[in-house]
């Protein structure tokens, strides 16, 4: 039997992309609730607070909690004072600044 491999290549690489990406959840208000009062995580507004003090005079326009990994990461986007929309993803459980890039 003769096995085509370069299809057999293309198929595992798109089924090992498709699961990197499934592996990234949104987690809804009552998930980080939970997760906040265990102690799990720490408070939005903290980390709020340090994505404004980079960008002084900036607007939030969207955060929400996403696990990639088992990794909890609050992904912040900012409208800077110049009118740059910036992407800042930090770790929910210690604030760490994970990435901060201008969002296309």
């Amino acid at each position: 039997m003769k096995v085509n491999l370069r299809a057999g290549s293309r198929v595992a690489l798109a089924l090992l992309a498709f699961c990197s990406v499934a592996l990234a959840r949104d987690l809804d208000q009552d998930e980080a609730l939970r997760l906040r009062q265990q102690g799990v995580i720490l408070p939005l507004e903290q980390l709020l607070q340090q994505a404004l003090d980079r960008y002084p005079g900036a607007k939030l326009l969207e955060a929400e909690l996403e696990e990639k990994h088992d990794v909890y990461i609050y992904e912040v986007e900012l409208l800077t004072a110049e009118g740059v929309v910036r992407e800042l993803d930090l770790e929910a459980t210690t604030g760490r600044l994970l990435k901060d890039k201008e969002d296309d």
